[in-house]
């Protein structure tokens, strides 16, 4: 498993992170309104945004004073596969191998 993979099984491990992950699922949010959404310091929000960001499973990008985050689908894509491959089996074959 790639290092990358390991980084983002670490980062959803936490219950906040998967929530923060939930909820950029269908559009962007900048900080503040994630932040509104838990019951913690702003110090804690970032450090969460921090772990999601080195995991690559989100994107950040500035606009004057407002931070957006968005959800970075392709390391999502990764762990799906990496899961599909798992569940699959050693006796199964990939959909390639199929045709």
């Amino acid at each position: 498993m790639s290092s990358s993979i390991q980084d983002a099984f670490k980062a959803i491990a936490d219950p906040t992170r998967r929530e923060i992950l939930r909820l950029l699922r269908s559009e962007e949010m900048t900080a503040g309104d994630l932040a509104d959404r838990f019951d913690m310091s702003k110090p804690s929000m970032s450090h969460h945004f921090a772990v999601l960001k080195a995991a690559e499973l989100i994107t950040s990008r500035r606009d004057g004073q407002t931070i957006w985050y968005g959800l970075n689908t392709s390391v999502v894509e990764d762990l799906l596969a990496w899961a599909v491959e798992l569940a699959r089996g050693p006796d199964k074959p990939s959909p390639k191998e199929k045709a």
